[in-house]
């Protein structure tokens, strides 16, 4: 398959980092390039590596990036937690690319965080070369994800429940107990194809390797937000988003149908696509997510 992999400056202030790219197909082929932002915060981008299908399928270039702090981008892990914001994520986005050369016209999909990130960035900065959006399986807040999570949470035993609170009032998060009650869990309302796929196993370890972004953003808890994304919200900035935009979610997952709901409601341009299972489609619903996302892209 025809890919290209190399790094590009990302200035901040007086210092320079690196920002890993991998381009598969050929961004001169006179088809849109489609851009991914991949979750977390704090994940690598090696869970979305099976978006190459639109590459496949299509002939659409698909850029894919690991953001600052993350993969095989440059780790800060000395950085305080006031660092990182989803305003650095945009300037990161923005100069990538710049400098792939496809700031005048280009699409951009985001999974999860990477879906909240690129509304953000739609609504705040609103790209002039920017032509169709998707969000795929990200809340319009933190608020309305965490307690969709919790909503999940009371399903599960008592005990079950109670235990888990526990640990994360206690900060024993780290606990083999707990991690495998996380795992359960998830197996349900994260991703239900099981065994796990190899890409999502590793994304979800490059997190342990290098915490620091999560732990910033988010925090180590999975129910309790504790990090700057903790009161994060793009509701009140939703309408500025203009561009034809695709909504995609899955009814077992946290951005279930009344968590994007403002997005449906305000989004001047959507189309909402509902999957079956829970919070990663293209691994749950491969053939109908990649078909669904090829059909929207392929409209103009």
């Amino acid at each position: 398959m025809n890919s290209s992999m190399g790094t590009v400056d990302f200035k901040v202030g007086d210092e320079t980092y690196q920002t890993w790219y991998n381009v598969v197909g050929d961004l001169k082929s006179g088809k849109r390039p489609l851009v991914t932002l991949h979750g977390g915060p704090g994940m690598s981008h090696i869970y979305m590596i099976s978006h190459t299908e639109i590459y496949s399928l299509y002939g659409i270039p698909v850029v894919f990036y690991d953001q600052l702090g993350i993969g095989k981008s440059t780790h800060l892990r000395d950085k305080p937690a006031e660092f990182w914001t989803p305003e650095l994520f945009m300037d990161q986005l923005d100069s990538l690319l710049v400098q792939l050369g496809i700031e005048s016209d280009f699409d951009l999909l985001g999974h999860s965080w990477g879906g909240m990130l690129a509304a953000d960035y739609v609504a705040q900065r609103q790209p002039p070369g920017l032509h169709r959006l998707v969000i795929s399986s990200s809340p319009p807040s933190e608020q309305l994800w965490e307690e969709s999570m919790l909503g999940y949470l009371e399903a599960f035993p008592a005990e079950f429940k109670e235990m888990v609170l526990k640990h994360e009032r206690e900060g024993t998060v780290s606990s083999t107990e707990y991690q495998a009650a996380i795992q359960v869990f998830m197996n349900k309302h994260t991703c239900q194809t099981i065994p796990w796929p190899e890409e999502l196993t590793a994304a979800f370890a490059s997190v342990e390797e290098d915490p620091t972004v999560s732990n910033a953003m988010l925090g180590p808890a999975q129910f309790h937000a504790t990090g700057s994304l903790t009161t994060w919200s793009v509701i009140d900035r939703i309408h500025r988003i203009s561009c034809p935009t695709l909504v995609t979610n899955g009814p077992e997952e946290g951005a279930q149908d009344y968590v994007i709901a403002p997005f449906i409601e305000k989004l001047p341009k959507v189309k909402w696509v509902r999957f079956a299972k829970s919070h990663i489609a293209f691994f749950e619903d491969r053939d109908y997510y990649f078909k669904a996302i090829g059909d929207f892209l392929r409209v103009d």
